[in-house]
């Protein structure tokens, strides 16, 4: 796999970097960062989701890896947000939700997979 970036995603127009496993026309199962680097889902496990029919695509949210990174947003208050507090968040995770919708779209595909069911 091969790292791809995709410029001008979403309302706030950032770069998302993502890989692509599987046939392209497979049902679609996106697996984003969750606070850390894409490579978090290790090539394994996205392959075995590929075997059961899957495409997988991975990539990193905002401010991780090698999307962009926010460096002029002010420090968010860690004290306040723990309190409950998001006031200094430089962004939301509907923010980060409409990434991941923005790169379906960056990418021209109509939906992703919400559940995966496994048979044993």
């Amino acid at each position: 796999m091969s790292v791809q970036i995709s410029s001008g995603v979403g309302a706030s127009g950032i770069a998302v970097a993502y890989e692509r496993f599987g046939d392209r026309a497979a049902r679609r199962c996106p697996g984003d960062g969750l606070g850390t680097q894409m490579l978090g889902w290790p090539d394994d496990f996205c392959l075995a989701l590929v075997g059961r029919g899957l495409q997988v695509i991975r990539f990193d949210n905002r401010d991780v890896g090698l999307s962009t990174h926010l460096r002029d947003a002010p420090r968010p208050d860690v004290a306040a947000a723990m309190a409950g507090g998001t006031s200094s968040a430089s962004y939301t995770l509907s923010d980060m939700a409409a990434d991941a919708v923005g790169l379906l779209r960056a990418l021209e595909l109509d939906r992703a997979a919400p559940t995966i069911r496994w048979s044993t």
